[in-house]
């Protein structure tokens, strides 16, 4: 099973400013659209359409155990048939999000911009522990999001479906 180390930001607004910089390089951009299968309080099973600005179209599987700073997650590729089959007879609503991945000084910034809500995050995952905790936050960043289970993906997403 694969860990994941990650810290989660919120940010006040898109900032980008700071992406027009000469020291941050635009890594990608995508629209994600993410359902959940089956969660519970420590666990989740999600799927995920991602369509890059250029039209091209990926799909995964991902199981995460755990809460905080330190996941357990298995994530691979899936078919868009299975993940039509997957989604076919729900009457699910996908968190969608647009990702722009950039690169400062070697380290990547995901930063999420929420459609359905009005909700801006930035995580930066990390190698090991020691590279978390020795981490410099950017003035940009905002709050760290730590254990605010009101920002986890999985609560909005919840969310979402009761207030459609």
């Amino acid at each position: 099973m694969g860990i994941e180390i990650e810290k989660k930001f919120l940010l006040p607004a898109f900032p980008q400013a700071v992406l027009d910089q000469e020291n941050v390089t635009l890594v990608s951009k995508r629209t994600i659209y993410q359902t959940y299968l089956a969660y519970s309080k420590d666990e989740e099973i999600r799927v995920r359409q991602l369509i890059d600005v250029d039209g091209s179209c990926h799909y995964t599987h991902t199981f995460k155990s755990g809460h905080g700073m330190v996941r357990e997650e298995i994530e691979y590729s899936i078919s868009e048939d299975m993940y039509q089959q997957l989604l076919s007879r729900s009457k699910l609503i996908p968190l969608e999000k647009v990702r722009t991945t950039v690169d400062h000084y070697g380290i990547l910034y995901e930063i999420d911009e929420y459609k359905q809500i009005d909700l801006v995050v930035v995580e930066v995952e990390f190698p090991d522990l020691d590279a978390a905790q020795m981490f410099k936050v950017p003035d940009w960043f905002g709050k760290e999001l730590g254990q605010e289970e009101e920002f986890r993906n999985k609560t909005l997403w919840i969310q979402l479906q009761t207030s459609m």
